[in-house]
């Protein structure tokens, strides 16, 4: 697992990411490069094209965003344009993306936990890195991320955490904010009703699910399409997500790209609830670990047809402004780490 720790400047960040990071970057492009292609059809050109269409946006609301992907880039020796396609891989997918992720909040009378598993291809599994980020006038940055990727899941020293579910609902509005570049914008916010402000003016480019918490106040659930956004307020302080929409509304389409997804989110309500009034780091990291309905589990486990696996499990305390990390599946001996922001 490799650690990067990157300060100064949006463009020394990202050259700092791509110098320390190179050959993970490298692996990132040839893995999407692979995948667009099985999956769309497009060739890595065509991909880059499609990931164009969102610079006049955010050229002109988020340039030090654009910074940050050319430091990158030119850290890492590779072209502009496949770190911006890296970082906007949500919308160039049009929904078709199948990450199979679960994700919870919970805020108690003593505490306030956000965790998930991320469940992607196998392949990608050697590009996973763990980032630190030290910005002025905001928030120090502790996340896990791929190659190349400037923002994902993870925690800042303010107590706020961030987690993302993929939702396969067709659509894309290249006048909005990229799914990335919100999970960034999350992690540079002192509070949750700061990030839900963000979220809220620029609304999102695509469909996915972001779990947003703090320490104080608790959680909001933004389920994004690319006509709308619907915010899931906490139930017994709990917020809770898969991989499909849960509020119905006209003109989106939900695909259903895994089926097991409302078993997920049926599952992982049933284990929170029964979990007791003030939960432990060890019980929630343990309730990540369950197998039934394997493999299409909340642990889930590859298979001959389906390579998707939870690729990390991360439970943040966000009191304490701590996370532990463990690589691979849960109930495996992969690495584990502490992320202290």
């Amino acid at each position: 697992m490799l650690h990067v720790s990157c300060s100064g400047s949006p463009y020394e960040i990202g050259r700092q990411h791509g110098e320390q990071a190179s050959s993970q970057v490298y692996g990132s492009i040839a893995f999407y490069d692979d995948y667009f292609k099985r999956k769309t059809g497009k060739s890595w050109p065509e991909v880059q094209e499609v990931a164009k269409q969102f610079l006049p946006y955010l050229t002109s609301t988020w340039p030090s965003y654009l910074e940050e992907v050319r430091g990158i880039a030119d850290g890492a020796g590779v072209p502009f344009e496949s770190i911006l396609a890296l970082n906007v891989r949500t919308e160039i997918g049009f929904g078709m993306l199948n990450d199979g992720c679960t994700a919870f909040a919970w805020k108690t009378k003593t505490a306030s936990f956000i965790a998930q598993n991320w469940d992607w291809e196998g392949q990608q599994k050697d590009n996973i890195m763990c980032v630190r980020v030290v910005q002025k006038d905001k928030p120090t940055i502790h996340m896990m991320t791929e190659a190349g990727i400037i923002g994902k899941i993870g925690m800042n020293s303010a107590g706020v955490g961030v987690t993302l579910n993929a939702i396969a609902a067709k659509g894309v509005s290249f006048d909005k904010l990229p799914c990335h570049f919100a999970l960034r914008i999350v992690l540079e916010s002192t509070s949750l009703q700061e990030a839900k402000q963000k979220l809220n003016k620029a609304g999102l480019a695509s469909a996915c699910h972001i779990t947003v918490a703090d320490a104080e106040t608790g959680s909001i659930g933004f389920e994004n399409t690319a006509v709308d956004q619907i915010e899931l307020h906490m139930k017994d302080g709990l917020n809770m997500h898969t991989n499909h929409i849960t509020v119905q509304r006209p003109g989106v389409e939900d695909k259903g790209m895994l089926a097991d997804s409302p078993f997920r989110l049926e599952r992982i309500e049933e284990l929170l609830k029964s979990a007791g009034p003030e939960p432990s780091m060890q019980q929630l990291r343990d309730i990540l670990k369950d197998d039934k309905n394997s493999p299409c589990a909340i642990n889930r486990s590859p298979t001959e047809k389906a390579t998707i696996q939870t690729l990390f499990s991360i439970v943040m305390d966000l009191q304490n402004r701590c996370a532990v990390v463990k690589m691979g599946r849960p109930t495996e001996g992969g690495e584990e780490l502490e992320l202290r922001p």
